[in-house]
Parts: structure tokens; C-alpha cells; sequence
């Protein structure tokens, strides 16, 4: 245990020995400038740097039109193009299936198989549209249950508050 103990603590003389770096002229041998450094400041300086470089390139790419240049990134112009032709395509189809509907009620009425006094150009229209069907909104037993525990809790809730304020 001791040795590991020894080991641990010449590990960690060896990273906070003070060591320094001068730059010099090579030609007039002037000291332009020097550092006084250790292993530990130079590795949590050169950690700090990649994760603030890290930072600011996510940053770039994230929020600037460069993600556009990234497989699998598409544009926002190319997105909001492919909704606004899913919702034409939608009415597209809608005003297809009620004149399909229209001109198979006017083949019928040409061929004779249909009464002159049925039809109606709405009531073939009504056929066509389609309703969504109705939610039942209505809450279950087990959510009004739910309610009603909730609604207990909080009253006894407030009840200690008021008594802890007292």
C-alpha cells in the first residue's frame, strides 16, 4: 500500500515540477521571451483549448447555413418546399376524387341509369367529403380516479403548509 502511495505521489511531483521555457535569438542570443511551466498547467491549458475549438465549431456548423454542407443535413429553403408540395398534392387529390365523383354521377345520369330529379351537384360533392371520425374525449374511470387522488393530495398538501406557517 505504501508503494502505491509513494508511486502516486512521485507521479504527482513529476506533473507539478516547475520547468522553463525560453525562446531566444538564435543570432544574438537575446531572450525574446520565457514561460514558466509545469505538466499539469500545459495539459488543462491545451484540454481547455480543444474543448472551447469543440465548442465553437459545433456552434458554427449548428446555427449557420455551413450544416447545409453535411450529408444528411438538408436545407430549410429544400423543407419548407417538400411541405408546401405535400400540402398541394393533398388538395390536388381531394379536387381529383370529387371530379372522379362528378363525372361518374354525369355517366350515369347520360346512360339513363340515373333520375334526372336525384341528381344534384352537391349531393355528389357530400359523398366525396370525407369526415374524420369523432374522439371520444370523455375521461375514463381510472383518469377520474387519478383526478380525484391528486386533488386529496394537494388538499392535504396545503393543509400542512398552513400549519407549518402558523
Amino acid at each position: 500500500m505504501t508503494q502505491k502511495r509513494l508511486k502516486h505521489k512521485e507521479i504527482l511531483d513529476r506533473l507539478l515540477i516547475k520547468n522553463r521555457l525560453i525562446i531566444i535569438n538564435e543570432d544574438t542570443f537575446e531572450e525574446l521571451f520565457s514561460f514558466k511551466l509545469n505538466i499539469m498547467s500545459v495539459f488543462v491549458s491545451v484540454s481547455l483549448s480543444a474543448i472551447f475549438l469543440i465548442a465553437i465549431t459545433t456552434f458554427i456548423i449548428a446555427f449557420t447555413p455551413l450544416r447545409e454542407f453535411i450529408p444528411g443535413y438538408s436545407s430549410s429553403k429544400l423543407k419548407r418546399d417538400a411541405t408546401e408540395l405535400a400540402l398541394k398534392s393533398d388538395s390536388l387529390t381531394l379536387a381529383l376524387k370529387k371530379n372522379e365523383a362528378y363525372i361518374k354521377s354525369i355517366q350515369k345520369v347520360l346512360s339513363g341509369q340515373l333520375e334526372y330529379a336525384k341528381f344534384n351537384k352537391d349531393s355528389i360533392l357530400a359523398v366525396t367529403d370525407d369526415v374524420p371520425p369523432t374522439a371520444n374525449l370523455a375521461a375514463s374511470k381510472t383518469e377520474l380516479a387519478l383526478r380525484n387522488q391528486v386533488a386529496k393530495e394537494e388538499k392535504r398538501d396545503s393543509k400542512k403548509q398552513i400549519l407549518k406557517r402558523k
